[in-house]
């Protein structure tokens, strides 16, 4: 029988107040207390994030305050930029490509909760996020669970992004629409 931990991260419906998982949970918001009380990148607040990002390039720079749910599903590349007050909610895995930037208050969820009432009080589950490479995600925007955004795309920003994005596009709104292509 699979742990509540195992069908989270497969994206099936699972118990989120499990002990495991709350725990982890716990943990990471202890590391996210000790970084965001550093004002900047430095030695210390580099150890933090490899505990609690562990799977990122070695050049992610966050800008306090920053907020996830557990950090060990965020998979950054190389040169990964997050402004203040982005929140990921990494219930499930987020794939971060190379050479992005997130302005302030981006939000990337993977967490997503049953549309029946019933249900929903006591399971949720989750969808997987990608950011392809060279992508930059203005302020305030939020990606939706599931969502895929291509290679050298722009989200405008306050877009809500609840559909694919194909690489090089330029979108915005909310819903957000591409509306032009980039190159």
């Amino acid at each position: 029988m699979k742990t509540e931990k195992e069908k989270m991260l497969a994206g099936e419906p699972y118990l989120a107040m499990d002990e495991q998982l709350l725990t982890e949970r716990n943990n990471a918001k202890r590391l996210l207390r000790e970084l965001n009380q550093e004002y900047l990148m430095n030695d210390n607040s580099r150890g933090i994030l490899k505990q609690l990002i562990p799977n990122a390039g070695d050049n992610l720079y966050i800008e306090p305050p920053f907020h996830c749910d557990y950090g060990y599903n965020i998979y950054a590349g190389e040169n990964v930029y997050f402004n203040v007050n982005c929140v990921v909610l990494d219930v499930m895995k987020v794939s971060i490509g190379n050479n992005v930037f997130c302005a302030p208050a981006v939000q990337i969820y993977t967490a997503t909760h049953p549309l029946d009432a019933i249900e929903r009080r006591s399971t949720e589950f989750a969808k997987p996020v990608t950011i392809g490479d060279d992508c930059w995600i203005g302020g305030g925007s939020i990606i939706c669970p599931g969502v895929t955004i291509g290679n050298r795309c722009v989200i405008g920003a306050g877009s809500v992004v609840t559909k694919d994005i194909p690489d090089d596009s330029l979108a915005v709104g909310n819903p957000a629409k591409v509306i032009r292509k980039l190159k």
